[in-house]
């Protein structure tokens, strides 16, 4: 049987850590900006690390 490939869109959007867990980037943040307060566009520039439920499925996915 063929090797797995891995999911384009997911290497784009997920990188491990040096813990095992995956970092990833927060939504809405593309468009629609004038509505959204510059408190809220702040908090959303940064990173975050995936839920621990989404955590094996990522597994997979970048594996």
């Amino acid at each position: 049987m063929p090797k797995m490939k891995s999911t384009s869109g997911a290497k784009k959007r997920f990188k491990k850590t040096a813990s095992g867990k995956f970092k990833r980037h927060k939504a809405f943040r593309s468009h629609i900006l004038t509505s959204k307060t510059t408190k809220r566009k702040r908090h959303l520039r940064k990173s975050t690390l995936a839920s621990e439920q989404e955590q094996k499925k990522i597994e997979m996915m970048i594996q």
